[in-house]
């Protein structure tokens, strides 16, 4: 039993040893100024201090700047109409090819109109008869032998059936089906022998020459854009530059996106530019002298706006700024900023205020 209590005295004095070892060997090594840097470096530095960051930055220098704005937006066709019939029918032809280019006034699609022809047929032979009649009681008013009352009943019953003949022939013109502009036509949804009707989608009937680019801008630019701007955009189908002019601009802001609606008119002789596809437009502003431009790495979005950092006497300082327009790399700073500054451009994420830094320069 006695050797059992001298066991666990034995076994408890050696784990109060390496607790004490262990304390002993930390406290030795946070007197040495063991701490680690968070920069390039990761050594510390003399007297337990922390050695500084290394980054990159530049320093700023006022440049001009051509003010485009970069943009997404739509391709639409410059007049687009789905085709259908006003009557109902069958289709007793088809006079178009799929995919051709028709002019305007071309007969593409004829529908049944026997009953309609027989129906005119009868109405003018009604309406000869009462031109004869009313011819008639002309002459017997010119001769005193009937009232001027008979006389206009037989020209009312005349008149009556010109105007019947004429809504025939309305309804005789609705069964022939043509092109309201010049355009092309697409895939036919019909064949001979279908029955029409006015729900039915018989093809699709685009203009494409010019096209229309539909976009929007924030309304902080609305006041930059003006009937004739140009535009330049390209496609993800081509790689291709093409122009436009802007000849359209919505009257008002839309209230729920705060954007201006915009339209614009390009070329398109070779039909290349499709109704429906995505454009990537580049807007031409103004151009900025003694613009101020930082790499977009350099901003750090906060709750209240947007920081940067600037290194001064070997620190980092957070400063303030409002940004304008954004290129694919670079970012105006429109407040903040002045010339001579140097904005670190790296390590904005590990980067605290009155932290050390070492700036490595780069070149814009």
């Amino acid at each position: 039993m006695k050797k059992r209590y001298i066991f666990y005295i034995i076994l408890a004095l050696g784990l109060a040893y390496l607790v004490y070892y262990r304390i002993s060997a930390n406290k030795k090594i946070e007197g040495k100024g063991g701490g680690a840097s968070a920069g390039k470096g990761g050594k510390g530095g003399k007297d337990g201090k922390s050695a500084p960051l290394i980054v990159d930055g530049i320093v700023v220098k006022p440049v001009s700047f051509d003010n485009d704005l970069e943009i997404t937006g739509a391709i639409d066709a410059n007049e687009s109409v789905i085709l259908k019939s006003e009557v109902s029918g069958l289709v007793t032809g088809i006079f178009f090819k799929e995919g051709s280019t028709v002019s305007k006034g071309t007969v593409l699609v004829k529908v049944n109109d026997l009953d309609i022809q027989a129906q005119l047929q009868e109405a003018l032979t009604k309406q000869r008869l009462s031109g004869t009649n009313e011819n008639r009681a002309k002459q017997l008013l010119a001769k005193g032998a009937i009232s001027q009352e008979e006389y206009d009943t037989s020209l009312a019953d005349l008149k009556s059936l010109q105007a019947q003949s004429q809504l025939i022939r309305a309804q005789l013109a609705k069964t022939t089906i043509r092109a309201p502009f010049t355009g092309r036509i697409g895939l036919r949804n019909i064949s001979a022998g279908t029955y029409l009707t006015p729900a039915t989608t018989i093809a699709n009937l685009v203009s494409t020459n010019p096209i229309k680019v539909t976009f929007s801008v924030p309304e902080k630019y609305a006041g930059e854009i003006k009937v004739g701007s140009e535009i330049t955009f390209t496609t993800d189908g081509s790689s291709k530059e093409n122009t436009g002019k802007v000849y359209a601009i919505e009257p008002g802001i839309n209230a729920t996106t705060r954007t201006l609606q915009i339209r614009a008119l390009a070329p398109n002789s070779n039909n290349a530019l499709l109704p429906g596809s995505f454009a990537k437009i580049k807007l031409a502003l103004s151009t900025l002298n003694n613009a101020i431009l930082i790499p977009n790495e350099a901003v750090v979005p906060v709750l209240k706006g947007k920081i940067v950092y600037i290194q001064k006497n070997g620190k980092a300082q957070e400063v303030k700024v409002e940004a304008g327009t954004r290129t694919a790399e670079n970012i105006v700073i429109t407040s903040g900023l002045k010339a001579g500054d140097t904005v670190l451009t790296t390590g904005s994420m590990a980067l605290k205020k009155d932290a050390p830094v070492k700036v490595n320069l780069v070149k814009q």
